[in-house]
């Protein structure tokens, strides 16, 4: 699975969903401009010691990841869409894009992927949820539906065993 942030702004979100995928597995892509240093204390600190388990890849545009993995799906996720993100059914190799978190994904992107945007539910007047939290919603939904399958999890509620 992976992760997409495309011209994220906030090293701390960056960073608390960079341990996310140390945690999880599930590689992450940042799509240039970044709004930080890669060497922003913030971002490492949010990061915590767990840089060394991420597996980060640095694109210079978002028409890069399309072009790297031609046949994956992605998802887009937006304030805008109609569908939730538990309305769809994610493959195991599945990409969740996020855009950044002033103003999301850009337009022409969301138009040219419709069939493939989704948003995560909210109450009736609230404007959008902060980015670190937003993909840790939708990451856990698509790993749920993959029974978990990319994680040897321990701890309470899980089992060590694959």
């Amino acid at each position: 699975m992976h992760i997409v942030l495309v011209e994220p702004e906030i090293p701390g979100n960056t960073g608390n969903i960079a341990r996310l995928c140390a945690g999880t597995g599930i590689e992450l892509h940042l799509v240039r401009p970044l709004g930080f240093s890669t060497d922003n204390k913030y971002l490492k600190r949010a990061g915590l010691d767990y840089w060394h388990l991420v597996t980060v890849h640095y694109h210079d545009r978002f028409d890069e990841v399309l072009e790297m993995y031609p046949n994956r799906t992605f998802y887009f996720c937006s304030t805008k869409a109609s569908r939730t993100h538990c309305d769809v059914a994610y493959p195991p190799d599945a990409f969740l894009v996020f855009g950044k978190e002033s103003a999301g994904l850009p337009h022409d992107l969301l138009a040219a992927h419709r069939d493939r945007t989704i948003r995560i539910p909210m109450a009736s007047g609230a404007r959008s949820l902060n980015l670190s939290n937003a993909v840790a919603v939708v990451a856990y939904e698509a790993l749920r539906q993959n029974n978990f399958s990319a994680l040897q999890c321990v701890g309470i509620g899980f089992s060590a065993e694959p």
